[in-house]
């Protein structure tokens, strides 16, 4: 059995919108980069049924469809991504340290991209 890879160039914590467009351009760009999803992949959007406001979609999308398509996306890219949860950042020496429950990694960046609460009008 192999070794679990823990050395990146980027980690994008964070698998919403903003992350997943964060693994797709550091990827695009040829950095090694691993997303950690979290414990509610696709954030807010996998609550919503109909997005109607994000180009390319003329008729709507619904935000489990469209988290799952920047996902594939983000993944044909290369961007590694694993479903777990950060526990602890140390962003005080290089290489900065994410650690997960079951892991530590390593990289020269991190991209922090947890998301928002949403918020009731009125």
């Amino acid at each position: 059995m192999s070794e679990q890879k823990t050395k990146y160039d980027v980690i994008v914590i964070g698998a919403g919108p903003a992350g997943y467009t964060a693994g797709i351009y550091c990827s695009r760009a040829r950095r090694d980069t691993l997303l950690i999803s979290g414990i509610l992949p696709g954030g807010q959007l996998m609550n919503t049924t109909d997005v109607e406001n994000y180009p390319g979609f003329d008729q709507g999308i619904m935000g489990p469809d469209l988290m799952l398509t920047m996902r594939k996306q983000s993944e044909r890219m290369g961007t590694k991504i694993i479903d777990d949860e950060v526990v602890s950042v140390d962003l005080k020496n290089n290489p900065l340290k994410v650690s997960t429950a079951s892991s530590t990694f390593e990289a020269n960046s991190v991209i922090v991209c947890t998301g928002a609460n949403p918020r009731k009008i009125g």
